[in-house]
């Protein structure tokens, strides 16, 4: 079973949603054959690589009230956060470009699969949310790259480049496509769709779903054991 994930770095929705998510695979007991794969999403294309704001001063800004609005609602998503075992520091993260950061998780999907991808993309949320670090500062994307086991010199050609950048548009296009106007957006098998950070419980539902009708019970309607031949012979 394969899960593809649309979501963004800067995501508070797309975490919570990550960690639910987890929290249902660790429960499923056919875990060890789902794979998961992140996709990208840009919530904010146009946020700069150098951070000129907080998160909390663009909320406000964006959708008014000032930053006292916006930090009212970051404190909304710290507490969900909390419920999920995640102490954030998400009033102290800025608004800054995460195209770098995506570029990067399809470089790790490229060269170390589903379990590398996996392991970046915790850190880019971690860095983000949980540390305020800048994701798309290229000294914070190497160094959280190195520590993903990612090859250094490899890294450093993937950030002085544009590639990958056609990869995260085609992520972006094929979201679209799905009709996913915001993220997170969970696509199990090709066949289902779950948007939003759903409860543990609904994404078990669905994990369970797919699972079966994948691989449908099979209903015997025929004669009984004595109205049948097998390797000893014939009933009569």
């Amino acid at each position: 079973m394969r899960i593809d994930v649309w979501s963004d770095i800067a995501c508070p929705w797309c975490y919570l949603g990550k960690r639910r998510l987890e929290r249902a695979l660790a429960e499923f007991p056919h875990r060890d054959e789902v794979t998961v794969v992140w996709r990208s999403f840009l919530l904010d294309p146009g946020a700069p690589a150098e951070p000129t704001e907080t998160v909390a001063s663009h909320l406000g800004r964006k959708y008014g009230g000032g930053e006292a609005a916006g930090r009212q609602m970051i404190d909304r998503v710290e507490a969900l956060a909390a419920e999920e075992g995640m102490v954030w520091r998400h009033h102290h993260s800025q608004r800054a470009s995460t195209l770098d950061a995506h570029r990067l998780l399809h470089h790790a999907l490229a060269s170390g699969g589903p379990a590398a991808q996996g392991d970046l993309k915790e850190r880019l949320l971690a860095a983000y949310f949980v540390d305020a670090r800048n994701v798309a500062d290229h000294e914070v994307l190497r160094e959280l790259a190195a520590e993903a086991g990612l090859d250094a010199a490899a890294v450093a050609d993937v950030l002085a480049t544009a590639a990958h950048a056609d990869a995260v548009w085609a992520d972006v296009e094929r979201a679209q496509e799905y009709g996913a106007s915001g993220v997170p957006f969970f696509v199990v098998d090709e066949r289902y769709g779950v948007s939003g950070a759903q409860p543990t419980a609904v994404f078990g539902q669905v994990l369970e779903r797919a699972w079966d009708d994948a691989r449908p019970t099979l209903t015997t309607i025929g004669p009984d054991a004595d109205e049948q031949c097998g390797p000893e012979g014939c009933a009569i």
